[in-house]
């Protein structure tokens, strides 16, 4: 072979390994760039992963620190922030003050118009809130109608931090004050503020709420619209009261109530009647009036319990009292408060009490306020109606004290009118006094009621009563209450009832 042909052929077999090994390069490169993509899937998949998890942790931040109806800070963050707040004001020295506001009548918002319009005013609220303090005070979110406001750096003096904040206060009621609209609907609401700043110092956040919290009570109790600051003896009146409470349940628990009974007389003298009053005989305490647990029986409820009691031991009472000549004749009148009164079975428990005891009605008579005629006068007026039909008497007790109508007392199916003794009291000396007794009288017989008087303690102030037209007497005069016993043994001998 020629030497040219020969560098041919090694020409041409170089070509072609160069041609193969460039296939193979190509081959190579082809994997290692599905193999970068692959890997870029796996980073964007990474990725995706990622932002997903950041998600999932703002979220969950949200939902841990954060109320989801109005995006403010939940109690769990409101605690850490307070805690902040109480060690900066302790290193500072600078006071530092908890606004705890809560909506009036929210409840009725709701039951109304449904959830949906009250969290539309909750949000409405929020926003109001925010825009009406600084950036560095935290707006919080307690859940249902409550929210807190946390204030620092209000300065050295405690007086005039307090005056800052009621400032503060007064300026957020009247924002809160002004009209919403929830959907097409126009709707206003008034907020209770409890105040209570840094100082005195607290042991915790916890009760540095709790605090705040019972002055807005407070505020609530001067029915709304109004702001009041933490006293701490206030703190001391609400644990006495809740010491009370529970001793009250183990009262009733234990039935240390008894009744006393006060007599009734005409104007000759002769015993017609009796006003029966419960006694707490405390284990510890002794005899305890009830003009130191009857009003907190009220707010509690306990009065319907202690009121049934009440009406059970009275029948059980009359039924001894028809057995003997000198006590048979008697009326026992029992007070009857507004809320027993107003519960829908009230007339069935009444009819089923006379029954038990084999009680003739016209010997039992309940003992109204006028107070109680203020919520639902034609409520009140129909059950009164369904028990005179059964011969069941009525005296509106504390007469000219509370908020009477001429119009609806005409409607009422009285039997008695009761003077309050306020009007007893000075009637000697006082004409006022003299010519209100003189009105309610005259106004009385001109209705065919009869008419009582109760705290009468001197002649003097009977002959006065008896020369207007008083017929029936009630007061120390003629005898206190005493127990049972005592009554009975007194109204066997013939007066005067004599305490214990």
């Amino acid at each position: 072979m020629s030497q040219a042909l020969q560098k041919k052929s090694a020409l041409e077999t170089k070509n072609l390994a160069l041609l193969i090994a460039n296939e193979e390069l190509a081959l190579k490169n082809a994997e290692i760039e599905k193999q970068l993509f692959a890997l870029t899937l796996v980073n964007q998949t990474l990725a995706s992963k990622i932002e997903e998890m950041e998600s999932q942790i703002v979220e969950i931040n949200d939902l841990a620190f954060y109320d989801p109806l109005t995006h403010l800070p939940n109690r769990r963050l409101l605690l850490d922030r307070l805690q902040i707040a109480l060690t900066n004001s302790a290193r500072n020295k600078q006071e530092g003050a908890v606004i705890y506001l809560n909506l009036d009548n929210f409840k009725a918002l709701n039951d109304t118009y449904g959830q949906n319009f009250g969290n539309s005013l909750l949000q409405q609220i929020a926003e109001r809130l925010v825009s009406s303090v600084r950036v560095s005070d935290t707006v919080a979110h307690l859940g249902g109608d409550e929210f807190v406001i946390v204030f620092q750096t209000l300065g050295l003096n405690n007086l005039k931090a307090a005056g800052h904040v009621r400032t503060i206060a007064k300026k957020l009621l009247k924002a809160l004050s002004k009209p919403y609209r929830l959907e097409s609907i126009p709707y206003e609401c008034t907020s209770s503020i409890g105040i209570i700043l840094f100082n005195p110092p607290v042991s915790s956040p916890t009760e540095l709420l709790q605090h705040a919290a019972i002055a807005m009570q407070q505020a609530k109790k001067e029915e709304g619209n109004s702001l009041r600051f933490y006293d701490p003896k206030m703190q001391e009146t609400i644990s006495a009261r809740a010491d009370l409470e529970d001793e009250l349940r183990t009262a009733i628990e234990k039935k240390q109530f008894q009744l006393y009974y006060q007599v009734q007389v005409d104007g000759t003298g002769k015993a017609v009647g009796a006003e029966c009053l419960i006694r707490w005989i405390h284990p510890e305490r002794g005899l305890i009036s009830p003009t130191d647990f009857i009003a907190l029986c009220e707010e509690t409820g306990m009065i319907i319990t202690i009121g049934h009691w009440v009406l059970d031991a009275a029948c059980a009472q009359l039924n001894e009292w028809q057995k003997h000549p000198s006590t048979r004749d008697l009326v026992l009148a029992v007070n009857v408060s507004a809320k027993q009164f107003s519960q829908p079975d009230f007339v069935k428990q009444v009819v089923l009490t006379l029954y038990r005891h084999n009680i003739p009605p016209k010997f039992l008579k309940l003992e109204l306020t006028e107070g109680m005629l203020v919520h639902d006068m034609d409520a009140t007026i129909r059950t009164m109606q369904k028990l005179c039909k059964l011969g069941v008497q009525f005296s509106l007790d504390d007469f000219g004290t509370g908020y009477s109508s001429l119009q609806y007392l005409k409607k009422l199916p009285l039997h008695q009118i009761k003077i309050d003794q306020s009007f007893v009291r000075d009637i000697a000396h006082n004409a006022h006094d003299k010519t209100i007794v003189h009105t309610i009288i005259a106004m009385a017989s001109s209705m065919e009621l009869n008419v009582i008087a109760e705290g009468v303690e001197t002649e003097e102030q009977q002959q006065i009563l008896m020369n207007k037209g008083c017929s029936t007497f009630q007061g120390y005069y003629f005898g206190r209450p005493v127990p049972i016993e005592i009554f009975d043994a007194a109204m066997k001998s013939n007066y005067p009832v004599q305490e214990p």
